[in-house]
């Protein structure tokens, strides 16, 4: 079941006509629902969300929605965005801190343009105090982005991290890998579909794998992000912390936007501190497909949403 859920939402936001539907009729085709999980689709919608966020004592990171851009004058555009997104929030007084995704910048393209447009971000971002997080895309992806990652690191960029995907078999290395860089690691479960041979088909196989990492992180890392919704990672991240005396300080829960609020709430009052991220754009579908692919009895809402606009 949970391996199927997700293979048929992630078929979902690969579908280009229900991709199409959405783009044309905008975040209105699916009533208010859709902005339970995505502050709007304007920079503008971000930052009042952002500031709302921020007046509840929570953290935030904008992630300005999009992935596996076509051409090289795509992958400049969304470049230039993001630029002009650090300029915004530098302007809005907000917390300076964004997500990207490699394939948005082009890595799908060709590398070299990768590296330079990430580039081309991170240099503003170092001078005006931003933390910079590379997400994780699915298994085709993890080399190069982890490649690309080091690039960078090795040349000296250092407010840049890395998220990492318990599911995956490889990931432990990896975690060791960042951990000897010193690199920030933000660790989530993996929402892709996925073959055997690359990861975990099974949730108490990605649970056990998400705890044991995280107590890796805890240990030896780096300020590291633990990502997750899941009542039982949070408790077993908080038993172990406590357990090993490590300090609410040195390690921060993140969440999604719109998901389990009364999580956030709960553990921002106990003093952990809690980051939401904060995705919008145009380019919203298939973000919000793999939403609902972590929570199925979802679907006939939002498709019914969807298709009357039809």
């Amino acid at each position: 079941m949970y391996a199927g859920a997700k293979a048929f939402f992630y078929a979902l936001s690969r579908s280009a006509s229900l991709k199409g539907l959405a783009s044309k009729y905008g975040m209105r085709s699916c009533d208010s629902f859709a902005r339970r999980f995505i502050a709007g689709e304007t920079v503008e919608e971000a930052i009042e969300t952002s500031r709302r966020v921020q007046a509840e004592g929570l953290h935030l990171t904008l992630d300005y929605l999009g992935e596996s851009v076509r051409t090289a004058e795509e992958a400049n555009a969304a470049t230039r965005a993001y630029v002009r997104l650090l300029d915004v929030i530098v302007a809005a007084g907000i917390e300076r801190n964004i997500s990207l995704k490699l394939t948005q910048l082009g890595a799908s393209i060709d590398r070299a343009t990768c590296v330079d447009n990430l580039r081309r971000i991170l240099e503003p971002a170092g001078r005006h105090g931003f933390f910079v997080r590379i997400d994780m895309e699915n298994s085709p992806w993890t080399q190069m982005t982890l490649d690309i990652f080091e690039t960078l690191w090795q040349q000296e960029y250092r407010n840049v991290g890395v998220a990492l995907q318990a599911a995956l078999h490889r990931t432990e290395r990896d975690v060791q890998r960042m951990n000897e860089l010193g690199a920030r690691v933000r660790l989530v479960k993996g929402a892709y579909k996925e073959p055997e041979t690359a990861a975990y088909q099974r949730k108490a196989d990605v649970d056990a794998a998400f705890l044991r990492l995280m107590r890796i992180l805890l240990d030896e890392g780096t300020y590291p992000a633990i990502a997750t919704h899941d009542p039982a990672m949070i408790d077993g991240t908080r038993a172990y912390a406590a357990g090993r005396g490590i300090g609410k300080d040195r390690f921060e829960f993140q969440m999604l936007y719109g998901i389990r609020r009364d999580l956030q709430a709960e553990l921002s009052a106990e003093g952990y501190g809690v980051r939401l991220y904060i995705p919008f754009g145009r380019e919203w579908f298939p973000y919000f497909m793999r939403r609902l692919g972590e929570r199925p009895a979802n679907l006939g809402f939002v498709m019914r949403g969807i298709l009357r606009e039809k």
